[in-house]
């Protein structure tokens, strides 16, 4: 939704995320957004309904566990602000690393982890170690009371029912990419 557009139909909408327009109007519906027909939804009200409708009417504290290039590139990229998600702290067991900084962040021993969790209200926890890690570091976010992990390192790490994993495997995501290649020049 362009910034300085001040409505948008649902036929735009359905364009945009690939639906059709009546699936788009059903689910806006749902969500308790009111479009009126023949001007579409005023763009300020429909962001103001989807952030409430995903939780992002208040900020969460993001804690990354992890100082290396991944883990400083998260910590670096500014665009979470925006969406509600501060990023509170970075981690790591490295001697060499805690102390120093990355961005406005000084990276912490991690086995401050639990005490800092607390100060600082972190909800979410990034793990950005090697796969050896991830297991024991996902075991401190969820000792500390941290209930929602984005897991970037390439393994499967069990949890309990009550905590929510969501895995972002690089490698996958370069395999459904060449999985289209290789369908669009079979079929092209």
């Amino acid at each position: 939704m362009p910034p300085s557009q001040a409505t948008i139909s649902s036929e735009q909408l359905a364009q945009i995320v690939g639906l059709n327009s009546a699936q788009v109007r059903k689910d806006l519906s749902y969500l308790g957004a009111a479009g009126v027909r023949g001007v579409g939804y005023g763009v300020a009200e429909l962001r103001v309904d989807l952030r409430e409708a995903l939780g992002l009417t208040h900020g969460y504290g993001v804690a990354i566990v992890g100082a290396g290039n991944l883990g400083a590139a998260l910590t670096n990229y500014g665009g979470f602000e925006a969406w509600g998600f501060e990023m509170s702290a970075i981690f790591d067991t490295d001697s060499e690393k805690i102390g120093s900084r990355i961005g406005d962040l000084v990276i912490e021993d991690l086995n401050d982890l639990p005490r800092i969790v607390e100060q600082r209200d972190i909800a979410i926890g990034i793990v950005a170690t090697p796969a050896s890690g991830a297991q024991d570091v996902v075991n401190r976010f969820v000792a500390s009371g941290v209930r929602s992990i984005l897991n970037f390192a390439p393994s499967i790490v069990q949890v309990p029912s009550d905590v929510v994993v969501r895995r972002v495997d690089l490698s996958t995501e370069l395999q459904i990419l060449t999985y289209h290649l290789h369908h669009d020049e079979a079929t092209g």
